[in-house]
């Protein structure tokens, strides 16, 4: 098998572990292990399987691109960046879709801050980060993880919901109907300095990280850099 086709299966098995060991599998892994046990298990693979498409995108080509995204493109992919980094901060907190006690209470509450944009920062987080690398560098190895890493956040926060609603039935119900799964642009007025802050902050720090990791300058270090 060539390289692209091998980061191919392990994106492959990597999404396909989460639906799997999240839905079908969690219960019989839940009660022959206990749920310590089978985080533990959930964990381990994850881990091994991302370190295993780490290493096949870093053996992967790089190109031949689809386009040559020029400034412009590169603007658009770090304020999706920017506001990726802001949901998943604001989704730290408060967020009945994480394994906590007292969801139901969380789920009671108003949706204010990364809420108001949608009940799932943290996926379109990860969404917009994907599509973010896909705009400014659309060769092969970047688009298969990308789309991949984007199928599995937008496609698992469709399945967390059918979860949610299982498990807190009209708490849920009533989530749902102050939320929307699809990001509303209103809502990002809702995000409080403090949050968009340390999105740029954030964003500062792992752009310049990511001329050392990637070898690409990214961001603003595009330009200044």
């Amino acid at each position: 098998m060539t390289p692209l086709s091998l980061l191919v299966l392990a994106n492959a098995l990597f999404v396909g572990s989460h639906f799997a060991m999240s839905h079908p599998l969690r219960a019989p892994m839940v009660s022959a292990l206990g749920e310590r046990g089978f985080l533990g298990v959930y964990s381990a693979v994850s881990l091994v399987l991302l370190g295993w498409v780490g290493h096949q995108f870093g053996a992967s080509p790089a190109g031949p691109l689809l386009w040559h995204g020029g400034d412009l493109v590169w603007a658009v992919s770090s304020l999706l960046t920017i506001i990726a980094l802001a949901l998943l901060f604001g989704s730290l907190r408060g967020n009945p879709a994480l394994p906590q006690t007292g969801a139901n209470v969380a789920a009671g509450a108003e949706a204010k801050g990364a809420f108001a944009v949608t009940r799932h920062p943290m996926m379109w987080a990860f969404a917009l980060w994907a599509l973010a690398h896909g705009l400014a560098w659309p060769g092969p190895r970047t688009l298969v993880t990308a789309g991949a890493m984007g199928f599995l956040a937008l496609v698992g926060a469709h399945m967390q919901d059918r979860k949610k609603q299982a498990l807190l039935g009209e708490a849920w119900t009533a989530w749902e109907a102050k939320t929307s799964y699809w990001p509303r642009l209103s809502g990002l007025a809702q995000i409080g300095w403090g949050l968009w802050l340390a999105a740029i902050a954030a964003w500062f720090a792992v752009t310049w990280l990511h001329v050392w990791m990637a070898g690409v300058p990214a961001g603003a270090w595009r330009w200044v850099g």
